[in-house]
């Protein structure tokens, strides 16, 4: 009965490790912590790399781009749009849930933007904006 268990065990092993392997040669990353609550169960969401928003205001609408840098929790990036022109930000993301903000000089006045959302799935976003208490919004998101 003990050798039956330890050949059901190796077996076990060796299909995690093949799995595991099998990721790696498909150039998929061997997820640390899984995604909950955004698209397929399982699903490990890096947001790190280039996104085209839509988003829609009270003061119109607009479509930056946002290249995003993903260190585990940490989130450093670029916006660029033509309302904000070219901002550095900061930020965090924790399972499904992102926020990052910068600041902004419009027409002489100083604010911050904060930008709230969740990862719909590895390649969309979707969420609300915070013109600095001036003013609110939605956004959706796309991966380029």
């Amino acid at each position: 009965m003990r050798g039956m268990y330890a050949i059901l065990a190796l077996a076990l092993a060796a299909s995690f490790t093949a799995t595991a392997q099998m990721r790696a040669e498909r150039g998929e990353r061997v997820p640390a912590e899984r995604l909950r609550g955004a698209g397929a169960p399982g699903v490990d969401i890096d947001l790190t790399g280039k996104w085209t928003f839509n988003v829609q205001t009270d003061a119109g609408s607009g479509t930056p781009t946002v290249t995003f840098k993903q260190d585990g929790e940490k989130l450093t990036g670029h916006y660029s749009s033509q309302t904000f022109g070219e901002q550095d930000f900061t930020g965090s993301i924790k399972g499904a849930d992102f926020k990052f903000t910068f600041s902004a000089d419009v027409q002489g006045t100083s604010l911050t933007v904060t930008y709230t959302g969740t990862a719909e799935n590895k390649d969309s976003l979707k969420g609300s904006v915070d013109l600095g208490g001036l003013g609110q919004g939605t956004f959706t998101a796309k991966r380029q």
